[in-house]
């Protein structure tokens, strides 16, 4: 069946039908021949409504709104008597498109796509450049595995080797629909990966309004790739029967589901596949029950399971592929970390001093009404405080940084900086020199300008500086032709800084990548620092590589409140005050 109108243009492959005589034939002086003609195929002429193939699209995708249902067209009110009188001429009747009128093109577009064994048969595998050892035991573990979590330090290549495992999958027939999901910002991060490593396979970001998306979830497409917050949405909206089913889910930043009880995590579990992946390189951000739910992500363990650390150990050992870039990429130039420990401005330690002592004497006022999060409160103050003094403007850190980058620009480097304040990243862009070329890319910059921002700080000669905070930019980038990093002030979690850093120390680096990590003497910086060194067995010894401990990588409450000398009056004397019960698992995000 063929629509009329200007799509009576497709047409099917002339038949050929041969014309010729024997060639021994003396009498004929023919040759032999062919002559095309185009088989008369039946056609159904088909009439929409005016307007409907074309609807013009919306300035603003209203991602927000849910999934709606797809409606027919409506007939316009002072029409309906002349569609009930059958004599009414064919010419008078006038349909108004639905409301959320997805155009022919969209609805026709996955429906004429050629089978994907089609599109992959007899094609090389062809990739930009051959992969590392490491990196094809990777592909080659996850081709075999049905529950996975790939944990491969930052910058060791998990996104190419995901897609090439599923590039392959995809080509022995093993799968055919994959639900790949993703933070929002890492969605061009991955279509360029694709693009690189399996330009002939279709990618189709589910985005657009209710309708459209709607839509998306239902077509056939071998690769969907969505963001967190989609996904959760989009499924409560949707009916059990209308839930698609996939043969591989794979969950990037896969520290995303770590809470059990969250929405994020639930709905995750809750997506019918028959292979679970997921990838992350801090599959232990705080506590090691964090690995629970990836564990029963994976379909390793029952639902609500609480296995120990032995038995995570051993599910470590069959479940888990980690490695780190000293042990697989021992030709990659070194990190070079170094901490600068600066004196406080007098401006800043008279403010600092003030704020710590007055903080004091509340929360010992406070008595047994103290929460950890009035002890948190206190430090993000006091941390604020060692960035800028918020009365005179005085920072130490900013001077140190003023110079190293004068030296940077100078030489054509480009560096990055991390915060966790967006105030503090907009303070710096407001005070550093315009020699510095420094771009700004946090929660506050809309998704549309983040590409460009990142395509100008790597192409421009002139932009030096990245100022980045750690939720936007500690993951899923890459930055390898940046040689400096700055951590400006010091995340909760060496975890997170390590992500962060590893955003220029990865894979194509070409150079040492040089750390600088500002921490302000006799201040709250220093306790942090000291704290957070004693922090990191846990990670290695969950993945089998160290001592055994329970420390947790973040601060718990009680280290919170160790952080400073809390008494309360008690009958003639004081008490230390500590977390209560309830706080004593709460941990630093």
């Amino acid at each position: 069946m063929f629509p009329a109108g200007h799509n009576g243009a497709l047409r099917r492959w002339p038949s050929v039908e041969t014309q010729a005589v024997s060639l021994f034939d003396k009498r004929a002086g023919l040759i032999p021949s062919w002559k095309p003609h185009w088989t008369k195929v039946p056609t159904v002429g088909l009439t929409f409504p005016l307007g409907f193939e074309f609807q013009p699209k919306a300035d603003k995708v209203a991602e927000k709104d849910g999934l709606n249902k797809i409606s027919g067209p409506k007939v316009a009110e002072s029409d309906l008597a002349e569609l009930t009188d059958r004599s009414a001429h064919k010419s008078m009747t006038r349909l108004k498109p639905p409301s959320d009128a997805i155009s022919l093109a969209d609805r026709l577009f996955y429906l004429l796509q050629p089978p994907l064994q089609t599109m992959l048969a007899g094609q090389e595998l062809i990739m930009p450049f051959e992969p590392f050892p490491y990196q094809f035991e990777g592909i080659g573990w996850l081709f075999q595995q049905k529950s996975a979590l790939l944990a491969d330090e930052m910058g060791l290549g998990k996104t190419m080797q995901t897609i090439t495992a599923i590039r392959l999958l995809l080509r022995a027939g093993q799968i055919r629909r994959v639900l790949l999901v993703c933070p929002k910002p890492l969605i061009p991060n991955w279509q360029r990966e694709f693009k690189a490593w399996a330009e002939e396979l279709p990618l189709t970001v589910l985005e657009g309004d209710g309708t459209r998306r709607r839509m998306l979830w239902q077509m056939p497409v071998p690769v969907l790739l969505v963001n967190y917050e989609l996904l959760v949405r989009d499924w409560a909206d949707m009916l059990d029967d209308e839930k698609p089913k996939f043969d591989l889910v794979v969950l990037d930043e896969a520290q995303r589901i770590k809470n059990r009880d969250s929405c994020t995590s639930e709905t995750a579990r809750s997506v019918s596949r028959k292979r679970s992946w997921a990838l992350t390189g801090t599959p232990i951000e705080n506590r090691p029950e964090e690995m629970h739910t990836l564990f029963e992500y994976m379909t390793v363990i029952p639902k609500g399971g609480t296995p120990d650390l032995r038995q995570m150990q051993r599910l470590s050992r069959d479940y888990v592929l980690r490695r780190t870039k000293d042990l697989v990429m021992k030709d990659l130039p070194p990190r070079i970390d170094r901490e600068e420990y600066l004196e406080l401005t007098s401006a800043q330690k008279s403010a600092y001093l003030d704020a710590e002592q007055n903080g004091i004497v509340h929360l010992n006022e406070l008595g047994d009404q103290i929460s950890v999060q009035h002890v948190f409160e206190l430090v993000l103050r006091l941390k604020q405080i060692t960035n800028f003094d918020p009365l005179t403007g005085d920072s130490v850190k900013f001077e140190r940084l003023a110079a190293d980058m004068e030296e940077i620009a100078a030489s054509g480097g480009k560096a990055i900086l991390f915060s966790q304040w967006t105030k503090t990243i907009d303070w710096l862009k407001e005070r550093l020199p315009a020699e510095c070329g420094s771009l700004v890319y946090h929660g506050g910059v809309p998704h549309k300008q983040r590409e460009p921002i990142l395509r100008q700080f790597k192409d421009d000669p002139n932009s030096h500086l990245l100022l980045m905070s750690y939720g936007t930019g500690a993951v899923g980038l890459n930055l390898q032709f940046a040689g400096y990093v700055f951590l400006y002030d010091r995340w909760w979690n060496p975890a997170v800084e390590d992500q962060a850093i590893n955003r220029a120390h990865r894979i194509g680096v070409k150079n040492a990548v040089i750390v600088t990590k500002f921490i302000c003497k006799d201040t709250i910086e220093e306790r942090i620092d000291r704290v957070l060194h004693e922090k990191r067995e846990l990670f290695r010894a969950v993945l089998g590589d160290g001592t055994n401990s329970n420390a947790s990588l973040s601060l718990t409450a009680s280290e919170i409140f160790g952080l400073f000398d809390l008494k309360a009056r008690h009958g003639k004397g004081t008490k230390k005050i500590a977390p209560k019960p309830a706080e004593s698992s709460v941990d630093a995000a």
